[in-house]
């Protein structure tokens, strides 16, 4: 169990402070809203050798960027502080002042400032695109222009401890082939530059010719022990110019429509941003927005370029007249017939943000079992490529062996 530090809004509004032990992070939040609090600061209680020091100074490596954890808490609380009635600008005030960080201090306050000379809260979160990601300011701007932006960072908030969720199972679940691939990959290294060129000598002796997959390993082996810096250097200039490309409007427009052709991938993304739209448009809808509106601000919440130009032809349509299932008929990538035919019907009943938030529940849950799947699956792959890979060189090592042992008879 581990030990948090929280601070937290009572139901009456006055201000707790204490401890609590937990499992983790989030089962600490749940255990809070449980017991009807709303946190504004919970912080994991440092170790003894986390403190500070006999002349006062910290021990703790302060962060240079902001982190996830820290903006999953920021989001968190200024939902919890702005639910309980608190204005945007004193709540924006405790979040830089309780930071636990210097540089989170320092970020929160920045946006505080810009709020204060006039500023939308998305348009000074949008200052800042390396901390605040676009689909996030998206959020906070639908959250603003319905009024119910406490919901929206409480939602935005429950997306960041999901996505980290699901990051530690993968890590979880590929940390142990990670280490099988690491030492195959050192076992390869010592034998393709020490131990072949030595067999390739001895086998050479014989007058024989080796066999194609031995002779491509005996050129990797030559390649790696004369040009081994040269690749290197080469391999690492490439990654780092493929990089920069990638963050480019082009490259990331390209990379964004490879992930939604890849097989299994792009049909998890499609569905993701399916379900982000249709919540918000549904929470938008339903707090009384227009509906070309909501769809203008609902769009930038998918988070791929390219699905959000395929939505932007279909608002076209709706902005001529014609009903939002018919128009959404034009991006089958997000939206698939039964979609499309429940979106139609309850459009014609008058319910359609009912329907759009059910969809996006829906959508959800099928998309988390996808996700388990997914994951259960990912080691076993990875042993069984692992497997194949280090098969290939053994096979290509033991081929010569009984062949040597023909020109020895």
């Amino acid at each position: 169990m581990i030990v948090f530090e929280y601070r937290a809004l009572q139901p009456d509004g006055a201000i707790a402070e204490g401890t609590l032990e937990a499992e983790g992070r989030q089962d600490a939040l749940r255990r809070m809203a449980a017991s009807g609090l709303r946190p504004v600061r919970l912080n994991e209680r440092p170790r003894p050798a986390e403190k500070t020091d006999s002349a006062g100074f910290s021990l703790r490596i302060q962060p240079r960027k902001i982190t996830g954890r820290m903006l999953e808490d920021f989001t968190r609380l200024l939902s919890s502080l702005l639910a309980a009635g608190i204005p945007l600008s004193r709540a924006l005030v405790i979040l830089y002042k309780e930071a636990a960080a210097p540089i989170a201090s320092q970020k929160w306050k920045e946006v505080h400032d810009l709020v204060i000379d006039g500023l939308s809260l998305a348009d000074a979160m949008a200052q800042s695109p390396q901390v605040f990601p676009r689909v996030y300011v998206a959020m906070v701007e639908a959250g603003e222009t319905g009024g119910f932006l406490d919901v929206v960072l409480g939602q935005i908030a429950d997306f960041q401890a999901r996505d980290k969720e699901l990051r530690s199972k993968m890590l979880t679940a590929l940390l142990y082939p990670t280490i099988l691939l690491v030492l195959a990959i050192g076992v390869l290294t010592f034998l393709l530059v020490f131990f072949i060129p030595r067999f390739q000598v001895i086998f050479e002796g014989f007058g024989g010719s080796l066999p194609l997959i031995t002779q491509v390993i005996v050129g990797a082996s030559t390649i790696l022990r004369s040009y081994g810096l040269v690749v290197a250097v080469v391999a690492a200039v490439v990654f780092f110019m493929l990089r920069n490309w990638l963050r480019s409007p082009q490259g990331s427009r390209i990379r964004e429509q490879l992930i939604l052709k890849a097989p299994v991938v792009g049909a998890l993304v499609s569905k993701f941003a399916m379900a982000r739209f249709c919540r918000m448009l549904g929470t938008l809808l339903g707090a009384g927005v227009p509906l070309i509106n909501g769809l203008q601000v609902a769009r930038r919440s998918i988070g791929n370029q390219t699905l959000i130009d395929a939505v932007s032809a279909s608002i076209e349509r709706v902005q001529k007249g014609e009903p939002l299932g018919v128009s959404l008929a034009g991006c089958p990538t997000l939206f698939g017939g039964a979609v499309l035919e429940m979106i139609s019907v309850a459009e014609e009943s008058g319910r359609l943000d009912q329907e759009l938030v059910r969809l996006a529940n829906v959508t959800e849950s099928e998309l988390d079992r996808q996700l388990k799947t997914a994951v259960a699956l990912a080691e076993p792959l990875m042993l069984f490529f692992i497997a194949g890979f280090i098969g290939t060189i053994f096979i290509g090592m033991v081929i010569p062996i009984f062949t040597i042992q023909d020109y020895i008879k």
